[in-house]
């Protein structure tokens, strides 16, 4: 809940102007840097020269102590940033912008600031006038009366100059008025009626334009919610989101970012120096780390974190609660559970981020490796491989995962050091063997799954012999393929309606060249032709294919029927030495509808 001490008001426009430029109106480091493009400026401030109302902004009461008690949590001490363009502060931060970073900013650059605006994708930096005839003019619409030049104060048209407003003297006799003087208007008022003689017609011109045009500007007050520094940091982050107009989604990295920065911790550089850790576990360009997100480390940190409190949770409001020694005391470990966590998963057929099966699932994995804090004996393994697998083939991991991380870290770690229960995850896991039917994509879970276990049984390359270790996978490019063509499947009109061959069981791990070089042909004539190719005598050739899980004898006589219920039968095997239970066999329901999409060749 918000704290009682919020409140609604609202404030001169000038006020927020003028606390920006003196530091009392800052920015939480979690707000990250944007600037409006310049039809958006120019809208803006025609709205404000209108007095129509242009949205309410939403101010944070600024706390900046240090945070000297970790064990104080939900305290909300940010690390602040003055306003894109503002001078050195002269005075101590008051409050913070949570919404309205993009107006104030823009108003603040182009009104008060005394310099060019930089505005996104723009080719230069621009200041903005407003004609004076053509904003009093009721046949012409405000935002066309509001103009925008180059920092040089320059208009050009194809090479020529259309429009010089370099001096206050061609300014004058352009008539068009600088709003970065929209907030000091004496001495130009002046300068104007000297430059004109104080002809009669100019001095009506300005006054005219000073009571209908820049009145509103000195008078436009803006809507202001201003929240207590006693809010929780979950209802800060919730409060950002809903009202947050820029698009720009505020994470809790984002904010954990500024709550550490308030101890002169940075969270992002630190980030930056783990992720390029990670990213150097494999000498290949990629690794089943490359995906580690800053969210995925926070959130495993929060898992050890509140298990040491005896309160074991991972939810948002348990992240944002994360306290910074607590975050120093498990990131190193985290680093060795992630490192042997992608040791674990190479061991497992998955060499790639691509094909792991559920990426939230390394979260628990790493944490679990981290409160072993060790390798793992051989029967070890065998029943973290097992909790592994019953997650991805028992689609655990695909919603409502913080609850089944917060069972499976103690459940797992107890279960792996000699305990005999077996974890939810194992005990609840059920796979239908029709389920294998409709895994045709790569998006399924349970199709890199399958196509993990493969590898996991390292099969040889059918073509040249060669073992397919993670070596091979990134050296050859091995990729999911067809055993029976598609294009023998398509002559021969197999499973017309459902196209079960192209699921997985009638797939397999072959590299693009070994694919290429089967082509089309009917199995009898490649299988006959890579005989040929290598030298090899039919034995070894079906030694490979047993180790791809396929039936050599269907294979070589084209029995498409007899192969894909054998094929169907061994990998529902595979399936069940992985998860070390059995399969179900009757259920009549096919699980996931897979896209009929077939992304591999």
């Amino acid at each position: 809940m918000l704290d009682a001490s919020n409140r609604a008001t609202d404030e001169k426009l000038k006020w927020f102007l003028d606390a920006a430029a003196d530091g009392r109106l800052r920015l939480p480091d979690f707000q990250r840097d944007w600037v409006w493009d310049d039809r958006h400026i120019r809208s803006l401030l025609a709205s404000i020269s209108l007095a129509y109302p242009v949205g309410a902004v939403m101010l944070l009461q600024a706390d900046d102590r240090r945070v000297t008690d970790e064990a104080v949590r939900g305290s909300l001490r940010f690390k602040q940033r003055l306003l894109a363009g503002a001078p050195s502060p002269t005075h101590e931060v008051q409050w913070l912008i949570l919404d309205g970073q993009q107006r104030l900013t823009s108003l603040f650059q182009s009104l008060l600031s005394g310099k060019p605006v930089e505005t996104k994708g723009g080719k230069s930096k621009r200041w903005y006038y407003i004609d004076m005839e053509d904003a009093l003019s009721e046949n012409v619409e405000r935002e066309d009366a509001v103009l925008s030049v180059p920092e040089n104060k320059m208009v050009k048209f194809q090479g020529k100059i259309t429009a010089d407003y370099s001096t206050p003297e061609k300014e004058y006799e352009a008539m068009v008025f600088p709003l970065s003087s929209a907030f000091r208007t004496r001495d130009w008022r002046k300068d104007f009626n000297d430059f004109w003689d104080h002809a009669a017609d100019k001095v009506k011109l300005w006054d005219d334009f000073e009571e209908k045009i820049i009145a509103p500007f000195q008078d436009y007050r803006i809507p202001m919610i201003t929240l207590g520094n006693e809010n929780p940091p979950k209802a800060i982050c919730q409060v950002f989101e809903k009202v947050n107009t820029g698009g720009v989604t505020l994470t809790v990295f984002d904010l954990l970012t500024a709550t550490f920065a308030a101890n002169g911790f940075d969270l992002r550089e630190d980030w930056d120096k783990r992720k390029k850790r990670l990213k150097g576990f494999s000498v290949f360009d990629r690794s089943v780390l490359d995906d580690v997100s800053a969210t995925d480390f926070l959130q495993a940190a929060t898992l050890l974190a509140t298990q040491r409190r005896n309160a074991i949770s991972c939810r948002r409001a348990d992240m944002l609660n994360l306290t910074l020694t607590e975050y120093q005391d498990w990131a190193e470990p985290l680093m060795e559970g992630f490192k042997r966590a992608g040791v674990f998963l190479n061991n497992e057929g998955i060499f790639d981020h691509e094909f792991i099966p559920y990426g939230s699932q390394m979260i628990p994995l790493a944490a679990i490796y981290a409160v072993l804090d060790r390798d793992l004996t051989q029967s070890e393994r065998e029943k973290l491989a097992r909790w592994y697998w019953c997650g991805v083939f028992g689609q655990l991991y695909s919603s409502a995962t913080e609850n089944r991380f917060a069972n499976d870290l103690p459940e797992v770690v107890e279960w792996i050091r000699g305990g005999e229960r077996l974890p939810q995850t194992v005990e609840n896991a059920v796979f239908s063997a029709p389920r294998l039917l409709s895994l045709k994509t790569r998006g399924s879970a349970a199709y890199k799954g399958m196509y993990s276990l493969l590898l996991r049984n390292r099969p040889k390359d059918l073509l040249t012999g060669e073992e397919m270790n993670i070596q091979h996978h990134f050296d050859q490019r091995v990729q999911v393929h067809h055993i029976f063509p598609q294009k023998w499947c398509r002559v021969n009109r197999l499973d017309e309606k459902k196209k079960m061959w192209k699921s997985i069981v009638n797939k397999t791990p072959l590299t693009s060249s070994t694919n290429r070089w089967i082509g089309g042909s009917a199995p009898s004539e490649h299988t006959t032709k890579i005989d040929r190719k290598n030298g090899f005598t039919p034995e070894v050739l079906d030694a490979h294919l047993l180790l791809h899980c396929i039936d050599p004898e269907h294979l070589r006589n084209d029995d498409y029927d007899k192969f894909f219920e054998a094929r169907q039968e061994a990998l529902i095997a595979l399936i069940e030495q992985a998860m070390g239970k059995r399969v179900v066999r009757d259920d009549p329901e096919e699980g996931d509808d897979e896209d009929e999409a077939d992304d591999e060749e």
